[in-house]
């Protein structure tokens, strides 16, 4: 079964970092998309940033160019996202999924893990 479970989130002050952690298991992922997606009160889920499981090519969104960082650990099997100088308006829960599609559209993505909060007070 699998299993994505995100760690890391909670409160920071604006311009402060946050690194969020994305544990997961339950199959080889080497074929698979990772990615980070957002979604605050009352808006949809956006996406946030992807990485290529096999070859570590990564993409950002234009709201996280230049802030923040998505890297992987194959050993560890864990994904992470590291948020640098953020903003009141990165507030949001943070998901992780996994797909096989190369995509910014949330809904080709296969899994999901339960999302982490991060709030970011000005």
């Amino acid at each position: 079964q699998v299993q994505l479970v995100e760690s890391g989130g909670g409160l920071v002050q604006a311009g402060g970092s946050l690194r969020l952690s994305c544990a997961a298991s339950g199959r080889t992922f080497s074929r698979y998309v990772m990615g980070w997606f957002r979604q605050a009160p009352g808006k949809e889920r956006e996406f946030v940033a992807r990485v290529r499981w096999s070859s570590g090519i990564t993409s950002l969104a234009d709201s996280a160019k230049g802030r923040f960082t998505i890297s992987r650990d194959n050993a560890k099997n864990t994904v992470y996202l590291q948020m640098n100088s953020v903003k009141p308006e990165d507030t949001a829960v943070y998901y992780c999924a996994a797909g096989t599609v190369l995509s910014t559209s949330p809904n080709v993505y296969d899994y999901w893990g339960q999302g982490t909060q991060v709030t970011v007070s000005s």
